[in-house]
């Protein structure tokens, strides 16, 4: 009963936060967030379903979709690498390991680490960049989670993760937590799952260093020319809601399949709404998985939303005492090369 009223009070309390954040953020403050990368989806396989598996996520790729699908972890532990070729050549490198540890629970600890490639420094003084000085800003996450399982049904986690950014000499650094509930057989039905998660919630971010610094000359008398710092604005981080549904089953023996949505809800962007599926086989030893998805943005402007249709495959092995998954997901993307990915997860 506890364990009821304990995933009823969270329920109610992201109905309500998604009631009185909602339509007044929107449309108004788009753009505006601090590390709005961490919105940046990692993982072949979740990506490759659009996004939409808030409800069934499991393992280490759920640390960054949902943490409560990090206590469904399957065996002792599971590691996994992710690299993805983003927009305007950025890549973004994900790494995860977890472990179990039995009632206790399970523990996980990601790092994400965005790569730009050597900039370019120009300056007031040097505009065209002929002293051929370049430099790399740094954007780094490191998080860590906790999960377990309730119940044969309820499983709830949370993560709290440290945000760092640097570009040439200025940086900001912050801190975020996230939460997620997830809930199987619900209403009773075998297979239906639902899935809750809050993500993003902490203080806002503001640059400093001494990138900030400018020469203050003065217009009258002989004082020196002095420093002085331009103080940054400080900006909220993009937190976000959101709630999926998931259906999973089986044709005969060796056929998997499933279906999942999700509907988001961003303060400081517009809702979304996904749609994803997935279809396995399993032959003994080998899993072969395809999938689909879209996330869609209703309210968008034309070409403000740039991501289109998500495809990818699986192929999963069970080796004497490992279990090796590879996972490639295609993202369209309008205006620049589409966003692929590949992942390796080992599991123990």
């Amino acid at each position: 009963m506890m364990k009821k009223l304990f995933l009823s009070a969270v329920l109610v309390c992201v109905a309500l936060a998604v009631v009185a954040d909602g339509a007044d953020a929107q449309n108004k403050r788009v753009g505006t967030s601090a590390a709005s990368w961490l919105l940046i989806p990692v993982g072949a396989k979740d990506l490759a379903l659009g996004g939409s598996n808030i409800a069934m996520s499991r393992g280490v790729e759920a640390m960054y979709w949902n943490p409560a699908g990090l206590g469904r972890l399957q065996g002792d532990a599971e590691g996994m690498f992710s690299s993805m070729q983003y927009i305007a050549d950025i890549g973004v490198n994900y790494g995860a390991v977890a472990a179990s540890f039995g009632e206790f629970g399970v523990v996980g600890l990601s790092v994400t680490a965005l790569d730009f490639g050597d900039i370019p420094l120009t300056t007031e003084d040097d505009p065209e960049n002929t002293s051929g000085r370049y430099y790399s800003p740094a954007y780094v996450t490191v998080g860590l989670s906790y999960s377990r399982q309730l119940s044969d049904a309820i499983s709830a986690g949370g993560s709290v993760k440290i945000i760092s950014e640097q570009i040439d000499r200025v940086s900001a650094s912050g801190v975020a937590l996230d939460f997620g509930v997830q809930y199987s057989g619900l209403v009773g039905v075998s297979g239906l799952h639902l899935g809750v998660t809050v993500k993003n919630i902490g203080p806002q971010m503001r640059y400093d260093g001494s990138g900030l610094l400018r020469d203050a000359r003065a217009e009258a008398g002989g004082r020196p020319t002095q420093k002085y710092k331009s103080e940054a604005a400080s900006f909220e981080l993009p937190s976000v809601v959101e709630i999926g549904l998931g259906y999973d089953g089986r044709f005969g023996d060796n056929l998997l399949w499933s279906v999942a949505s999700s509907f988001t809800n961003n303060n400081l962007y517009l809702d979304e709404y996904k749609l994803g599926g997935e279809v396995g086989m399993t032959m003994e030893s080998i899993r072969l998985f395809g999938r689909a998805g879209i996330a869609m943005v209703p309210e968008a402007e034309n070409d403000a939303n740039i991501f289109g249709a998500t495809f990818g495959v699986g192929l999963g092995y069970l080796a004497p005492g490992i279990d090796i998954t590879v996972d490639y997901a295609y993202r369209q993307v309008e205006f620049f090369d589409a966003n692929q990915v590949i992942s390796v997860k080992l599991g123990f």
